[in-house]
């Protein structure tokens, strides 16, 4: 027993020290991180030759499951109710086209594959339903938490997984052999129950489960928040509704609370910690030459999904009046495909159904995971494969960006031979966790004035710049559009803007 915890503890460090290279490694050249711990976990898993740091996969699955709630209770603090149900008829109907579409062209294969009727209802899941996990890290990971159409995906995201609960008890006769309809029917009704019990205390009752959190020890706070979490997710999974949905409740639940702001600083550790051990352990499961044997309808899957996921996008940004580019965001980062599809495989294939599903969901949500966040992190480039026609012609927003407030002052500095920067970071700029230094301005700029939280000091080249911030920075007349330019770059690519090829015109 003690040998095999050891094992654990040796592999589970492995694991996180991989992760951790990868993603500095990743970083360096601009690529998201969500794939390469993935092949991380292919390359050093038990189903490749070379290095195997993970035996079982089963050793590390409770940590994944903690790293997938962690992802969505974090998502649920970031926003309120208000926020998920402001888009109201325009957002359950672009909610709705995306699940016609996906689970729709999910069923039309599965029936094409010929594989079987059970088989292609269980296709028609896989296909369906994104990877909520992996569109919580691609809006963190892009910084895009703080944009127009990011409530647009989050509403996709949430009302997925509440059909996602309807969907698993309409199947279980299928993958459990239940008893028939009757059984069906009580499913979806105590996961409607469950649900609905959910939004309610998210409504009303918000104030009164805050008081769990009332010590000014974070110790404790942790600990509770923690336990709540877990807990709500595991009741979640009880009665048959996604444990991901019941971490995003309660993490909805607290979001509404005074501490929100603490929770989520005191989250963002376990988050990224757990979440990289969730990707991973996907890369575990998955079985290189199972999936090579169904790469002909993998890729055929990949490039259908990727059509109706960009269609649904573009409906939905018609529908809020969004651009091109915001509708290319939209398609891509629900693009993805994750826990849901490779847990509804295995199920299948336990239930004695055909078990090519299980290689084609690995391989599919693989090949998914590596074009979705590639796609959804230079959507303003793929958004040309959009025709223009589908939009107004009115000038378009930055891409996928809030609009960035930088005002140009000379009229009390012209004696001085200087121009005036006032930039604010605003929520969702790529500039938020950019150090000064990194701005690069151009020759003559010089570094001024920081106001954060209502104090102000001096920016510093080492200063590390926070959503909110407002800097004041001084420069030449001649290098101010210079200056300018590169400030508009960083805040829409980040500190690589160079290297992506935005130059900020």
């Amino acid at each position: 027993m003690t040998h095999h915890v050891s094992e654990t503890l040796v592999a589970l460090g492995a694991a996180f020290l991989v992760c951790g290279l990868v993603a500095r490694a990743g970083s360096r050249i601009g690529l998201p991180t969500i794939p390469l711990f993935m092949a991380a976990g292919i390359v050093f898993g038990p189903h490749t030759s070379g290095p195997v740091l993970v035996g079982n996969p089963a050793d590390l699955e409770l940590v994944a499951r903690l790293g997938l709630v962690f992802l969505l209770f974090y998502l649920g603090l970031e926003f309120t109710l208000d926020d998920l149900t402001s888009g109201g008829r325009r957002l359950l109907t672009a909610a709705t086209a995306y699940l016609v579409l996906n689970v729709g062209g999910g069923l039309v294969l599965g029936f094409s594959l010929g594989w079987g009727v059970s088989e292609a209802f269980v296709l028609a899941g896989i296909i369906g339903i994104s990877s909520t996990a992996i569109v919580t890290k691609l809006l963190v990971e892009n910084r895009r938490l703080g944009n127009p159409e990011t409530k647009t995906i989050l509403g996709i995201a949430v009302l997925e997984d509440v059909f996602l609960a309807f969907y698993l008890a309409l199947l279980q006769p299928v993958l459990s052999k239940a008893a028939g309809p009757r059984e069906a029917v009580l499913g979806i009704a105590v996961a409607f129950a469950f649900l609905m019990s959910l939004f309610l205390i998210a409504r009303y009752g918000a104030k009164h489960v805050g008081k769990l959190l009332a010590s000014a020890d974070e110790e404790v706070v942790v600990v509770v928040f923690v336990g709540l979490a877990i807990i709500t997710a595991g009741a979640a999974e009880l009665v048959g509704v996604s444990d991901a949905i019941g971490a995003f409740m309660v993490g909805l639940i607290l979001g509404a609370t005074a501490r929100a702001s603490r929770l989520r600083d005191l989250t963002h550790p376990l988050r990224d910690a757990f979440g990289a051990i969730f990707f991973f352990h996907v890369g575990l499961t998955i079985v290189p030459g199972d999936v090579l044997a169904v790469a002909p309808q993998i890729v055929i899957a990949a490039a259908m999904t990727t059509v109706l996921a960009t269609v649904a996008g573009v409906i939905a940004a018609r529908l809020h009046s969004f651009s091109r580019v915001q509708a290319a965001n939209i398609g891509f980062t629900v693009l993805t495909r994750g826990e849901f599809s490779l847990i509804l495989a295995t199920l299948a294939v336990g239930a004695g159904l055909d078990p090519r599903i299980g290689a084609f969901a690995a391989g599919y949500v693989l090949l998914l995971a590596v074009v979705g966040p590639i796609a959804a992190s230079w959507p303003g480039f793929f958004s040309r494969l959009i025709p223009a026609r589908l939009f107004a012609r009115s000038p378009a927003p930055p891409p996928n960006v809030p609009a960035l407030e930088l005002d140009v002052g000379v009229g009390s500095l012209y004696k001085l031979g200087a121009d005036l920067l006032q930039v604010r970071v605003n929520p969702g700029s790529a500039l938020h966790g950019v150090h000064v230094a990194e701005l690069r301005l151009p020759a003559g700029s010089t570094l001024g004035l920081l106001q954060r939280d209502g104090a102000t000091s001096a920016l510093k080249a080492t200063t590390q710049l926070q959503t909110h911030d407002v800097l004041v920075l001084f420069t030449t007349p001649e290098q101010r559009h210079s200056a300018e330019r590169r400030i508009r770059a960083v805040h829409r690519s980040g500190r690589l803007a160079t290297w992506r090829g935005d130059t900020g015109r």
